[in-house]
């Protein structure tokens, strides 16, 4: 009786802990598939969330560039093209008057020296101040039969000239013009220049024609209108060395006293001048 009894005593007590384990692991499992199901339904849940943000940052997007460009910002958009447009041509005027301004004023106080004249060269040939145009001219006057002094300027002119076209070119045209038009003929000259630099143009002319270019030039000159070609005389005259600049106007005129270095820094400025105000050297 007494072992029965233990049996049963034992067997309830088996199936008791077995019926705890059951109930545990019930529940447990209960509580795992509730946990999957919150996973499962987060998963699901997030994906249309971050998608409805999406959609959301792209209506603002759109709705930003909608309210941006609206006709009120292209009026003011046109508006301000137009002020700027405006704003440029009036600056370019401004500019223009000042270069304007820069050329009358370099023009102001300087004596009006040259003018229309028409001589002849050594080969025949007709020559006149449109001839000079283009380039810097350097413009003297004088006579074949001078024992000294045009001679001593003819070379001051070589010696300037060679070392002004090292460096610019040829941008210059040395002119020699007579004031013994009874003398020298366009044979003498052209014997007469071939002594100096060979870009030097002797010009010779009749009576009237010399005394209207030296007129024009305010050039003084002795020599009487019925002088004798065979004649042994002197011709007291100008020393001058006119300066002319591409649009024939006057620049500046060096006397005995100006050196080849007076001269190349003369015309080195000019010429620097020229350029800034033209954007060219002729």
């Amino acid at each position: 009786m007494a072992r029965d009894s233990l049996t049963r005593a034992r067997w309830r007590s088996i199936t008791s802990c077995s019926s705890s384990w059951f109930l545990a692991r019930r529940i447990t499992s209960r509580w795992r598939c509730s946990r999957a199901a919150d996973t499962c339904f987060a998963r699901s849940v997030c994906p249309g969330a971050v998608a409805g943000s999406g959609n959301l940052a792209l209506k603002s997007s759109r709705a930003i560039a909608t309210n941006v460009f609206t006709p009120t910002a292209a009026a003011l958009f046109v508006a301000t093209g137009v002020g700027l447009f405006y704003y440029f041509q009036y600056e370019k005027r401004k500019l223009q008057e000042k270069k304007e301004k820069e050329l009358e004023s370099r023009s102001v106080g300087r004596p009006h020296v040259g003018g229309p004249f028409t001589l002849t060269t050594p080969e025949g040939k007709p020559f006149s101040e449109q001839d000079l145009l283009g380039k810097w001219s350097f413009v003297y006057f004088g006579f074949t039969n001078c024992p000294d002094i045009c001679p001593a300027e003819l070379d001051k002119v070589g010696v300037f000239l060679k070392s002004l076209e090292s460096e610019y070119g040829q941008v210059f045209q040395p002119v020699f013009i007579s004031v013994d038009p009874a003398r020298d003929s366009t044979a003498q000259m052209k014997k007469y220049l071939a002594d100096f630099h060979p870009c030097i143009v002797g010009l010779t002319g009749d009576y009237s024609s010399t005394k209207s270019v030296c007129k024009a030039y305010r050039v003084y000159f002795s020599t009487p209108p019925n002088a004798d070609p065979k004649g042994d005389y002197l011709v007291d005259h100008s020393i001058y060395i006119y300066f002319m600049d591409p649009s024939g106007n006057f620049v500046e005129a060096f006397g005995q006293n100006s050196t080849p270095e007076d001269v190349i820094e003369r015309v080195k400025k000019e010429i620097g001048e020229w350029e800034k105000e033209t954007g060219r050297r002729v």
